[in-house]
């Protein structure tokens, strides 16, 4: 079963997920993210160039040809993931076919907007049976 984590709380959600990337790409993990919203994509995709300061985390769009043989892909669908590891959502609503996943990392901002979708999210695991993880990151970025 799909393992959830809800990172809550940050204060700058895109530094956060770039923080959290960074992380899983230092321990040699591939992950998708899935982010429908173009402008949030490209939000995503400038910070990964940008983190760490002294270099980069390596990553392409799903259309790219390199998309299977790179450590970090942004996503706007999930038709065809070239992995089914980690799955990072950036969008309001459950991503499709996630419990194909064997983990979801959901990173939810301090905007109500933000809190009350990933609170609608959180319900939707937990009342389908799913074990999630709560980790706070008041205070972390």
């Amino acid at each position: 079963m799909t393992r959830v984590f809800f990172y809550h709380n940050a204060s700058d959600r895109i530094a956060a997920t770039a923080a959290l990337i960074g992380k899983a790409v230092s321990q040699r993990k591939s992950l998708l993210v899935y982010a429908p919203d173009a402008e949030l994509a490209a939000a995503l995709d400038r910070h990964l160039w940008m983190y760490p300061p002294t270099g980069f985390i390596p990553h392409v769009p799903i259309a790219s040809p390199l998309a299977g043989e790179t450590p970090v892909v942004i996503a706007d669908k999930l038709d065809s993931p070239p992995q089914d590891e980690r799955l990072f959502n950036l969008a309001a609503e459950v991503p499709p076919g996630f419990s194909r996943f064997a983990s979801l990392i959901e990173v939810v901002g301090q905007g109500e907007q933000e809190r009350v979708a990933g609170r609608q999210r959180a319900k939707f695991y937990r009342d389908r049976g799913y074990d999630v993880q709560y980790i706070d990151l008041a205070g972390r970025g």
